[in-house]
């Protein structure tokens, strides 16, 4: 097996052992999802998301491709494709870092500290700029009828 695949296995592995519920496509370590829960005293807090991983034949070199799989209000997550903006992980990935860094600190911060000014979601910047109150509302769900939360599955898959 190869430095890279060895790699794989090993931050795949991690995120299983840190009892994240990983789910595999294809029954491959290239492309998974993973269920996420959104980071305590945020307005994610009690949320739960599909987030899909794609793993580049450069990585760990090259940052993970990542993307919510079910709706998520946010200025930096592109409302219809999920796709989050790269600038987030690209700019300060390191082959030092792993999956586990992605779901305990990229995902957490970006939840955290949204950057309405370099938007994927326009609606959700302007949102968020002109009426602080109605953003957090509309992230929570509250006030519209549509949630955008996850409703995880009964049982844990494993690999």
């Amino acid at each position: 097996m190869s430095s890279p695949s060895k790699r794989r296995e090993m931050d795949v592995m991690k995120l299983m052992m840190s009892d994240y519920n990983v789910e595999t496509i294809n029954d491959g370590l290239n492309d998974f999802n993973v269920e996420f829960h959104g980071p305590k005293e945020s307005l994610y807090e009690g949320g739960v998301w599909k987030i899909h991983v794609e793993l580049p034949d450069a990585y760990p070199y090259k940052s993970p491709s990542i993307g919510f799989v079910n709706k998520i209000f946010h200025p930096n997550v592109d409302e219809l494709s999920g796709s989050v903006c790269l600038d987030v992980i690209n700019q300060s990935w390191s082959p030092m870092f792993d999956l586990l860094n992605v779901f305990e600190v990229f995902l957490p911060q970006l939840l955290i500290y949204p950057n309405p000014s370099d938007p994927l979601n326009g609606d959700a910047a302007s949102l968020m700029m002109k009426d602080k109150e109605q953003y957090d509302q509309k992230v929570k769900g509250e006030s519209y009828p549509e949630s955008f939360f996850y409703s995880p599955p009964e049982k844990k898959s494993r690999l």
